[in-house]
């Protein structure tokens, strides 16, 4: 069974940092891309990165290009999103997803939220 779940959400002023987490099992983590995917209140999912199976290339969005930095340790099976300089429109939950190259997420975690007011 795959089982990705997130940690390090919660509530941080703008400008503030906060690092998620993701502990992914049941399958061969070090075989599949990762991705970040979150969905703020009222508004659909939008894919904040990736970063392929070995952990050399990483893509981002617009939204969050230069502020965020997506990592990866395949010795632990964990990915990590470290997320600086937050705005308020970074509040959503955060998602991690596991995807073949080239191709869409197939396996989400439950998420974890990230509030980000003053």
């Amino acid at each position: 069974e795959v089982q990705l779940v997130e940690s390090g959400g919660g509530l941080v002023q703008p400008g503030g940092s906060l690092r998620l987490s993701c502990a992914a099992s049941g399958f061969t983590f070090g075989s599949y891309d990762m991705n970040w995917v979150r969905q703020a209140p009222g508004k659909g999912p939008e894919w904040v990165s990736r970063i392929v199976s070995g952990g050399g290339r990483t893509a981002y969005a617009d939204s969050v290009k230069g502020r965020f930095t997506i990592s990866r340790d395949n010795t632990k099976n964990t990915l990590y999103l470290q997320m600086n300089s937050l705005k308020a429109e970074d509040t959503a939950v955060y998602y991690c997803a596991k995807s073949v190259a080239h191709s869409e997420p197939d396996s989400w975690g439950q998420g974890t939220h990230v509030t980000v007011s003053s």
